[in-house]
Order: C-alpha cells, then structure tokens, then sequence
C-alpha cells in the first residue's frame, strides 16, 4: 500500500489545498446608517462600485455615510385595486353594487330583505 493513504478521509468534504501564499484582495469596509441611528459596516472589494443605499438584516434602509442623498426615483404612484374601480363606476354604484350583493346574500341564508 502506498505512504499516503486517504483512509479514513472524508474526500470532497475537505479541501487538500493551504492557503499559504494566497492574498486576499484589498477591502474597504463602509459605514451605513438607518434613520433610528443604527449602524451596519459592510465590506467592498477596492474597486467596488459603492451603492448609496443598504438593506439592512432588519429590513430597514440604511444610507452611505458621508455620502451623498440618493435622488428620489421618479416612478409613477401605484395604481391600488380601488383607483382601477373609482375609474370605472363613480361611489354611488359601487354603494348600489354592494348593497344587491348583500340582499343576495341575506335571501340565502333566509333572511328578510328589506
């Protein structure tokens, strides 16, 4: 049998490389703040494009300190369910609408409509 053997070693699992002789490329670590004062430090590679803004673990926004405000995007308001309907049929519909619906539904279960 040969001198180095892999008996009992756990191939694939671990690697046989070393790190010696391997440098890391050079970092830059950037400070982020939300608006309740919470910090979030993020580390870019050098020649990273740095982005104004950060999601932080918590969901928050967090902005670039001593960087500038990002400009407000400018994208239409979301249209809601009730814009498309206030469209389309003006309020007194809709309440006549609603109020057919109920006594349909006050007939099944054997109420009196009035």
């Amino acid at each position: 049998m040969s001198d180095r053997s892999l008996r009992g070693m756990r191939l694939g699992s671990q690697s046989m490389e070393t790190e010696a002789g391997v440098e890391p490329a050079a970092r830059q670590r950037i400070e982020y703040r939300c608006e309740d004062g919470e910090q979030v430090f993020v580390t870019f590679a050098a020649e990273a494009e740095i982005p104004a803004t950060w999601t932080t673990k918590t969901g928050k926004e967090a902005l670039l300190v001593d960087g500038e405000k990002p400009e407000p995007e400018n994208t239409k308001p979301v249209r809601t369910h009730w814009d498309m309907l206030l469209e389309r049929r003006s309020v007194e519909e809709l309440e006549q609408a609603l109020e057919g619906q109920l006594n349909k539904l006050r007939e099944r279960r054997g109420e009196k409509v009035s």
